[in-house]
């Protein structure tokens, strides 16, 4: 029997695995063919919404997604590909194991860069994993059970790109569920000049307006110099007291792409062809943050669940195709949007690549609320059914808009 080995539950690496088991069982290969996934957790995370306040429902038992459709799935921290011997190297709960494979789709996605600034690893938080989230949630709720002291009810968010944006935005009301009263501060902290310098300039004054209107301090131009455990030292000089620093400064790719000779780009993602093949390596597909496509034959993806999600349906498609000697299905996406939300004031919503604005405020809002709670969900009924649908290698429709925005 040929093995199929996905590696990632995440929103590429699921839908890889479930694309994978519809085509098998289009073509009639049930017997023919194992596919097995492997993550470090037992669960999906709908990951982009870590930021939020409501926690409780991001992450999904991977029993309830795969079991239904034939896919196994185990749980392991992969250690090392061999791509020539066509061999995974994991340690799981029994120890150190090795797993091989015909067909490999690699969906391990990326990971929030942690450099090595003096105190980042003891004294920071991030919302990279859901594991994340959490122990920034449990560390915010003993806050708000502690006597008030200095720097309790001050948070700095560092890094003003897309995540660090959300997570100072939704921040006031996180500190209001959390009960920290008083005077509570918000502040976001970046080396760029401009707050979401890579969003585009278009939306900067939106972002600027929201931020402003939910009482965001910005320390623009610096760079963090240590995190301590009484706060953050800065290269202005400044020292701002605070119980709660958040890391959000720049992603990259799994560094286990490095196990293939291919080129990468500067984000260390593996360049894959429409297909999702790994050029120069026999067997081996990737998408999500891992991978780089040119999806319109000018832009690359980037990482988001937008493009992921596309990306592992057709990795999926095509790695049954691939192991067959059927034709595969070439992805191609003629749409972008961004879809930023900000907390209580609302969301930006912009189309195309230059990011022009559509909408604003509680318009984009809703086109949030909709994207983040309904649109990157599996089907949860449970139905095989129902999951093959929605793994079918098809580019959805841009999201709704509800509201236009004017100058």
């Amino acid at each position: 029997m040929a093995r199929i080995v996905v590696l990632g539950a995440g929103f590429a690496g699921l839908w890889a695995a479930i694309g994978a088991a519809r085509k098998r069982d289009e073509i009639g290969a049930g017997r023919d063919i194992e596919i097995c996934l492997i993550d470090r957790n037992a669960y999906h995370n709908i990951r982009v919404r870590n930021y939020e306040v409501d926690l409780s429902e991001v992450a999904i038992p991977l029993s309830k997604l795969l079991d239904p459709v034939g896919v196994s799935h185990g749980i392991g921290e992969v250690e090392a590909i061999d791509p020539v011997r066509r061999e995974i190297s994991l340690v799981t709960s029994s120890g150190d194991e090795k797993l091989v494979y015909d067909r490999l789709v690699l969906a391990l996605g990326s990971e929030v860069m942690r450099p090595d600034t003096p105190g980042l690893a003891e004294h920071a938080f991030d919302v990279d994993s859901y594991a994340a989230a959490l122990r920034l949630e449990d560390h915010l709720a003993r806050l708000g059970r502690s006597a008030p002291s200095q720097g309790y009810s001050t948070v700095v968010v560092v890094g003003a790109g897309f995540t660090g944006i959300e997570v100072a935005a939704e921040m006031p009301d996180r500190l209001a569920r959390a009960g920290l009263g008083g005077s509570p501060r918000v502040i976001l902290v970046d080396p760029n000049p401009a707050v979401g310098a890579s969003i585009g300039a278009a939306a900067r004054p939106v972002i600027e307006t929201a931020l402003a209107a939910l009482d965001v301090e910005m320390r623009l131009g610096v760079r963090v110099v240590s995190v301590e455990s009484a706060g953050i030292r800065l290269s202005s000089g400044e020292f701002i007291p605070a119980q709660t620093v958040i890391w959000c400064a720049g992603m990259r790719a799994s560094p286990l792409a490095a196990s293939f000779p291919d080129a990468r780009d500067r984000l260390g993602r593996l360049l894959v062809d429409p297909f999702m093949r790994v050029s120069n390596v026999g067997g081996v597909f990737a998408a999500g943050d891992v991978a780089s496509s040119v999806v319109d034959g000018l832009h690359p993806t980037v990482m988001s669940c937008q493009f992921a999600r596309p990306m592992g349906r057709f990795a999926g498609h095509n790695v049954v195709a691939d192991l067959t000697g059927l034709p595969m299905l070439s992805l191609r996406i003629d749409w972008y949007v961004t879809v930023l939300d900000l907390g209580g004031w609302g969301a930006l919503y912009t189309e195309g690549w230059d990011r022009d604005v559509r909408s604003t405020g509680a318009a984009a809002k809703a086109t949030k609320e909709i994207i983040n709670r309904k649109r990157i969900y599996p089907p949860l009924t449970g139905n095989k059914d129902d999951l093959f649908a929605a793994a079918a290698p098809t580019v959805q429709a841009p999201p709704p808009t509800y509201g236009a925005w004017s100058h």
